[in-house]
């Protein structure tokens, strides 16, 4: 498929609202479209995010993925955080997922990070493949840990 990676819109907040949708239900998330509606727009027009999306050449949005600014107080550089990353199924295993970590990493260039990080499911085989593919390096050190401080 060929599609054109490009920064997010405003315009774009309803189609990346239903895609993000999608992936916080592959993530096993009740489906919540004003929810995502109100979480994309808030870091849209906050700027605390930045959004790439994949767009068909008929103009459908059919893949997306979100940076969030962070700090590795190791290297004591500005890092992104790849946090979202999700293509349509309809999509998938055509270069979608690529071409919109390719643009990820040219936007972090362009910003000044140092690197990206990301944190995928242990499950998520065709991802992790991906990743690889790219250069991206799996951390076989460092666990993960995270704690709830406010209960939804």
């Amino acid at each position: 498929m060929n599609t054109f990676t490009r920064a997010a819109r405003a315009a774009d907040i309803p189609a990346i609202a239903k895609l993000f949708d999608l992936y916080r239900q592959f993530y096993e998330q009740a489906p919540d479209f004003d929810l995502a509606l109100q979480f994309i727009t808030d870091r849209l027009r906050r700027s605390e995010s930045v959004i790439l999306v994949a767009e068909s050449p008929s103009g459908e949005l059919v893949g997306f993925c979100q940076l969030y600014p962070s700090f590795c107080s190791v290297l004591a550089l500005p890092i992104y955080v790849l946090y979202d990353l999700f293509v349509l199924p309809s999509a998938r295993k055509s270069g979608v997922g690529r071409a919109l970590l390719l643009a990820a990493a040219e936007q972090a260039k362009t910003d000044g990070k140092a690197r990206m990080d990301l944190t995928t499911a242990r499950t998520n085989q065709a991802a992790q493949s991906l990743y690889e593919s790219l250069g991206w390096v799996r951390d076989d050190v460092f666990l993960a840990y995270n704690l709830r401080v406010v209960k939804n």
